[in-house]
């Protein structure tokens, strides 16, 4: 059977759960799901964010009843809401793990808490739980869902190029700084975006004889308002010779969660300008 050449990319009536909708990217995300005819359902902690952006696209796509403040560590609450959208919707086609914590490079006159040998265990935990084990959580309830649909769905990892390749420590090196305080990309974040590669591999084939596809992206960075240093810094190891806009991420997400993508299972799809490959 031939398909619908003219509607590979449309996402219409499908219904996407989004983690970390309220963010930068997760914020994109939902748009580009709206704007392709599925129906975004935006989870985050962060209420008010979450309802301003549910607002927004509700009032230009008239959709309603889009947010929801969740935290995804708590499995009850994911539960529920996994139920929840079933009574409301009849269905769930996708899932977008998005949430992450995303710890910073920190500067600090007593001890740099950001290296390896001062990383406190309470910050990697709570990154870890985020990143990895809310991922983890929303794919149990979540795609347990998608996988009882007639024609499955797909579910799409947020991970990163970190994943892919180490942290360029020099990107973050100040010189008035001795060699145990010099600023470093925190150990977690690497971690974690590896971690979501192995559970998008596992899940490719988990739920594969139901129709449930697994896909991750790997983002590169994003110009947001970094330092001009910084950002002629990384971006003199990029072919395209600069970071992301925010929304050069949509169309990705959108072709892995739509028919155009009817084929692709288990890929890890690097967007980051090249980066990856030098």
């Amino acid at each position: 059977m031939e398909k619908d050449l003219g509607n590979l990319f449309k996402l219409d009536g499908k219904v996407i759960v989004i983690t970390g909708a309220a963010g930068l990217l997760g914020s994109k995300h939902a748009q580009a799901i709206a704007a392709s005819g599925g129906i975004p359902i935006l989870l985050d902690l962060n209420k008010n964010a979450v309802e301003k952006l549910a607002s927004k696209i509700e009032e230009k796509f008239q959709l309603n009843g889009l947010a929801f403040e969740i935290d995804i560590t708590n499995e009850t609450a994911v539960k529920h809401n996994a139920d929840e959208l079933i009574e409301r919707y009849g269905k769930i086609d996708g899932l977008v793990n998005n949430a992450a914590q995303n710890p910073k490079v920190e500067e600090n006159n007593e001890k740099n808490f950001s290296r390896l040998e001062n990383f406190p265990l309470d910050a990697w935990m709570e990154d870890i739980n985020v990143g990895l084990t809310g991922a983890f959580i929303c794919a149990k309830y979540f795609g347990h869902k998608i996988s009882k649909n007639p024609k499955g769905g797909s579910i799409v990892n947020i991970s990163s190029d970190l994943g892919l390749i180490a942290p360029d420590q020099r990107l973050y090196h100040k010189e008035n700084l001795s060699k145990d305080q010099q600023l470093v990309k925190p150990v977690s974040y690497s971690v974690i975006k590896t971690g979501l590669i192995g559970l998008t591999r596992y899940l490719a084939t988990y739920w594969i004889d139901q129709g449930v596809r697994c896909n991750a992206i790997c983002p590169g960075g994003v110009d947001n308002g970094q330092s001009k240093e910084f950002l002629t810094e990384v971006s003199s190891r990029i072919p395209m010779n600069r970071l992301a806009n925010a929304d050069e991420y949509q169309g990705t997400l959108v072709w892995m969660l739509s028919e155009a993508s009817s084929y692709l299972n288990g890929a890890i799809v690097p967007v980051d300008g090249g980066r990856t490959v030098w």
